[in-house]
C-alpha cells in the first residue's frame, strides 16, 4: 500500500523497495543522457553565437579590471538534470542569473526577477546551454530580460527518450505518458525517482508520492510555470516554446484562475497548440520544411508558415528566426 506525502517516502511494503537502486548508480547515466542532449541543442539552438558572444564580454571585462560574472558555459547545469531557472539579460551584466529553486526565485529581493515579462521553454530533454541560447537571442531581439525555464531531466525522460520521445509520440501523448511514467516511478522507486526534479519538487504546491515530486501537468516545465503564474498574476505577457515546450506551455495555462490569460501573447515556435487559454493570442510559427512539427501538429493550424526547418540555429540554415519571429508577435 503507497501512501501520498509531502514529507519523507514512507512504504509499508519492502518489497517495493527492491525496485529502489542507490542513486549513485543511476545517476551517472542521468548526467550522461543530459550531456548527450546538451550535444543535440547545438543542432536546434544558437549555442555557437552564445558561447562566442559570452567569450567576447567576459574578454571585454577582463580588459576593464572587472570582475568576471560565472558563465553558463562553466555551469555544471550542463550535464546536471535538476532543471533551473535562468533570467538572462543580454544588455547587462552579469547577463546570467541562475535560481535552482522556485521559491527561492519567488522570494528573491532583486527587482529583475518582478520586471522580466517574457518566459521561454525549449523542447524535449534540452540542457541549460539550449534553453540559454534561445533565451539569449530573443533577449537581444527585443532588448529585453528572458526568463528561460530549463526543464529537468530525470529517468522517466529516458525512458521515453529511448522509446522514441523526441519522434515517436504526438504531443499529447508524449506528456501524458511521461506524467504516468513519472508516478509509476515515484510509485516504485521514489529514491530513482527523485533524480532530476529538484527544480519542479520546489515549486509552491508541488505533489510527492513516497516523498518524490509527480506531475500534475504532464512535465517539470509545466508545472514550474503554472506556479510562477499562480504567484505572480500578471507579471508575464509572452510566453515562447519552441518544440514539445510549446505544449507544455499549453498544458501549465490549464486550471489558472479566470483572468490569468487575458491579454497573454503566447508564441510557438515548430508545434502549434490548441487556443484554449482565455483572452490569450497565439502566435504559431511552423516551418515549411520541418517534419517533426508537421508530425506532432495534430490539426493545429499555425498562424504562419515560414521557410524553415525544426531548428533555431542559424548556423544551420534554413532556420527558424526566433528573435524576429518573437519581435514580430511583441
Amino acid at each position: 500500500m503507497l501512501k501520498q506525502t509531502n514529507n519523507a517516502p514512507t512504504n509499508d511494503d519492502p518489497f517495493l523497495d527492491l525496485f529502489n537502486l542507490p542513486k549513485d548508480m543511476v545517476r551517472p547515466a542521468v548526467s550522461a543522457c543530459r550531456l548527450f542532449n546538451t550535444l543535440v541543442d547545438a543542432i536546434f539552438y544558437d549555442v555557437p553565437d552564445l558561447r562566442a558572444t559570452l567569450h567576447r564580454l567576459d574578454a571585454q571585462l577582463a580588459d576593464s579590471d572587472a570582475k568576471l560574472p560565472s558563465r553558463i558555459i562553466d555551469f555544471d547545469a550542463i550535464s546536471d538534470p535538476e532543471g533551473s531557472l535562468l533570467l538572462i539579460d543580454a544588455r547587462t551584466a552579469p547577463y546570467v542569473h541562475r535560481y535552482t529553486n522556485v521559491q527561492a526565485y519567488l522570494d528573491s529581493p532583486y527587482q529583475e526577477t518582478r520586471a522580466v515579462r517574457l518566459a521561454t521553454i525549449t523542447g524535449v530533454g534540452s540542457s541549460a546551454l539550449g534553453s540559454a541560447a534561445m533565451a539569449w537571442a530573443i533577449s537581444t531581439a527585443l532588448r529585453r530580460p528572458v526568463l528561460a525555464i530549463v526543464p529537468g531531466y530525470g529517468v522517466a525522460d529516458m525512458v521515453l527518450q529511448g522509446l522514441g520521445g523526441w519522434f515517436g509520440f504526438g504531443l499529447f501523448d508524449y506528456l501524458h505518458t511521461k506524467m504516468a511514467t513519472q508516478s509509476a516511478l515515484a510509485g516504485l522507486a521514489p529514491d530513482i525517482a527523485s533524480l532530476g526534479r529538484g527544480l519542479s519538487a520546489s515549486a509552491p504546491g508541488a505533489e510527492t508520492l513516497r516523498g518524490a515530486p509527480v506531475y500534475r501537468r504532464g512535465s517539470g516545465s509545466s508545472d514550474v510555470l503554472h506556479a510562477l503564474m499562480l504567484e505572480r498574476p500578471g507579471q508575464f505577457e509572452i510566453l515562447v516554446g519552441h518544440s514539445k515546450g510549446a505544449l507544455q506551455i499549453g498544458n501549465a495555462l490549464h486550471s489558472l484562475p479566470e483572468g490569468r490569460t487575458q491579454g497573454l501573447h503566447i508564441v510557438t515556435l515548430g508545434c502549434p497548440i490548441a487556443k484554449d487559454a482565455p483572452g490569450a493570442q497565439y502566435f504559431q510559427y511552423l516551418g515549411l520544411f520541418d517534419a517533426l512539427g508537421q508530425l506532432n501538429m495534430w490539426g493545429n493550424l499555425p498562424s504562419q508558415w515560414v521557410p524553415s526547418w525544426h531548428t533555431t540555429n542559424p548556423y544551420l540554415p534554413p532556420a527558424m528566426m526566433t528573435g524576429a519571429l518573437v519581435r514580430q508577435a511583441a
